[in-house]
């Protein structure tokens, strides 16, 4: 006999655990940082500012050191159970003492402001460090290896604890005849069969389970599909998610 889905409240929901593998819910005391489109509902009395917001100065100053970055997060403020997703990513939580985690932008979700977020050297990547707690999603579930190993750009999620990698091509493999058709007519696209990162000494690398990475999402706009209020076929008050 089917007994039906599991209805949370606030007092049912998890503190700072998964409500399932695609949604976590984090018991809120204070602040944490949240990418912008990441909170999917909230109880109790919690406000969401940008981290340029005045009042905030301090909290930035000491956590957030990421300018290109700093658009896409807002600082969650209250007291409350908020619950985070992402397109139905696999979502996981993650500890930090006194560590060094550099992690594909797109993927982390929150973070508490004990940790330093930084801008990382490599391009879409951002760099934890300290000791906290933080939220990233996976297209699959994350596989934990060591170095030294070449990885598909596309798998990679991240990297604690060891330095940046560095660039790997196969030469052989890119002169070759498929090689030479992708250069030139695009056919094929780009692999991991072709181009890797390669990671070297002490450390974890942090890998999807699958090489697809789903296609970002303009931060705060809204989907053009039947149904959404200021989507397609409805429009939306004047302004609203232009």
């Amino acid at each position: 006999m089917n007994a039906g889905p599991v209805v949370h409240d606030a007092q049912t929901l998890p503190q700072n655990d998964n409500v399932h593998p695609y949604a976590f819910s984090v018991a809120l005391n204070g602040q944490w940082f949240v990418q912008k489109g990441k909170m999917i509902a909230y109880y109790g009395q919690i406000s969401f500012d940008g981290v340029g917001h005045g009042a905030f100065e301090g909290l930035v100053a000491g956590s957030f050191h990421s300018p290109l970055h700093a658009a896409d997060w807002v600082v969650a403020q209250g007291s409350g159970m908020m619950l985070l997703a992402d397109r139905a990513f696999d979502v996981n939580s993650y500890d930090l003492d006194d560590g060094n985690l550099t992690i594909r932008s797109g993927n982390l979700l929150a973070f508490e402001p004990g940790l330093e977020l930084k801008q990382s050297i490599v391009p879409g990547f951002l760099t934890l460090i300290g000791t906290g707690k933080f939220v990233a999603v996976s297209n699959g579930a994350v596989v934990f290896v060591e170095p030294p190993i070449r990885v598909d750009p596309q798998a990679l999620v991240g990297w604690a604890d060891c330095p940046s990698p560095c660039h790997h091509y196969d030469h052989g493999y890119m002169q070759g005849l498929l090689g030479g058709i992708r250069a030139m007519t695009g056919i094929g696209g780009a692999s991991g069969e072709e181009h890797q990162f390669q990671f070297t000494g002490a450390g974890q690398v942090l890998l999807q389970s699958t090489e697809t990475m789903q296609a970002g999402l303009a931060t705060g706009a809204v989907p053009h599909q039947q149904g959404v209020p200021g989507g397609a076929g409805q429009p939306g008050p004047a302004g609203f998610g232009r």
